[in-house]
């Protein structure tokens, strides 16, 4: 992992406390459809940003920073769910919610400077 990289350094982080959301969930919580949700999306973000390092093409980058992008607004659904269903108290949902919100706003503002590139 290349240590320049912020959103990538971000991702891994940000997947990490989702591993541990995750086990929190399932085992002080009995959560476990939704905690296996948000530990899908949430780890999916990290991997397709990871994979785009070695994209085939700028097309192929851009591509798969959407995906990474589409994974984290389906994080943030359900980490909303688990807060509005009261398994994640205020501190906790915000706290990680904000900082899945920085991650697909660093990869929108990536996508859009690299379509920006492209365009002339």
């Amino acid at each position: 992992m290349k240590a320049d990289n912020q959103v990538l350094n971000d991702s891994k982080a940000f997947a990490l406390r989702i591993i541990r959301l995750y086990n929190y969930l399932k085992e002080e919580k009995q959560v476990y459809v939704l905690s296996k949700q948000v530990l899908r999306s949430g780890t999916s973000i990290g991997a397709n940003i990871r994979e785009s390092v070695n994209a085939q093409s700028r097309m192929d980058f851009i591509n798969k920073l959407n995906i990474a992008l589409k994974e984290a607004n389906e994080t943030e659904y359900w980490l909303e769910l688990l807060h509005e269903s009261e398994y994640l108290d205020k501190m906790q949902f915000e706290s990680i919610y904000n900082d899945c919100g920085k991650i697909a706003a660093t990869l929108t503002k990536i996508i859009k400077t690299t379509k920006t590139v492209d365009e002339k």
